[in-house]
């Protein structure tokens, strides 16, 4: 008991001397709490809410009126159930996420991911779920970067529900292009048939949260999801971080 009075003792020292950050404008957080952004940077980030698409979830031009299937989804059902993002990738958001996944900074990933956890989306209750995946990294892109962000992520969300979370079924087995420069139609040629479920009973009759960083045309996304369900899936939601 002293021992950990002790070290709660030593901790809020440190926090008073050296208060934590935020990551974008380094501001001192005061107050702990485990917040990852100033009160003004937090202002600045964009949650996604309604009118939102009922299937791929990007929100509408509009504040007002009904959540409602955007023309995309008419046009073409995904493969996943629905899809929904913590925020908009924009202002003190993007500025996070480009610390943690081109910096290194992975206690930011982490404060990212715990905030992906804890928000509310509409038509995704994450604890109805059995399962938790990533979307993987190619080896060689894994070797480069040293990390997979959706894994950093998805632990996080995994942690917070208590879901089950699986990092190896799903593989990327050809190392495409990166999707960030390349079009809608491109981005989907680049990421088709390049994942693969190395195991079918991991998946099969599992309900499944895709976790990714980015949603930007849905490409990665449906591609995988696509792969899962062919695998015996019984259902595909997809959460990521931000929405472009």
């Amino acid at each position: 008991m002293m021992i950990c009075e002790a070290k709660e003792v030593v901790s809020g020292l440190a926090d008073m001397l050296f208060p934590a950050q935020c990551p974008t404008c380094g501001a001192a957080l005061i107050g702990g709490g485990g917040d990852l952004f100033c009160s003004n940077c937090l202002s600045s980030v964009r949650f996604t809410t309604s009118p939102q698409c009922t299937s791929c979830g990007v929100p509408f031009a509009t504040t007002q009126g009904a959540d409602h299937l955007c023309e995309e989804c008419i046009l073409s059902t995904p493969p996943f159930s629905v899809a929904r993002s913590l925020g908009v990738y924009e202002g003190a958001l993007l500025d996070a996420i480009h610390l943690f996944k081109y910096h290194e900074k992975i206690s930011v990933g982490e404060a990212l991911g715990r905030m992906m956890a804890q928000a509310p989306y509409d038509s995704l209750a994450i604890e109805d779920y059995s399962l938790i995946i990533p979307v993987p990294l190619h080896p060689k892109r894994l070797r480069e970067r040293g990390f997979n962000q959706s894994l950093v992520l998805a632990r996080q969300v995994s942690k917070r529900f208590s879901v089950p979370l699986d990092f190896s079924v799903l593989r990327r087995t050809i190392h495409t292009e990166s999707q960030v420069t390349l079009s809608g139609r491109k981005r989907r040629t680049n990421v088709r048939g390049a994942f693969e479920v190395v195991d079918r009973g991991r998946v099969e009759d599992k309900r499944i949260v895709l976790i990714d960083d980015v949603y930007t045309t849905g490409s990665t996304a449906a591609e995988c999801s696509k792969v899962l369900m062919k695998s015996g899936a019984k259902e595909v939601a997809v959460l990521t971080l931000a929405r472009a």
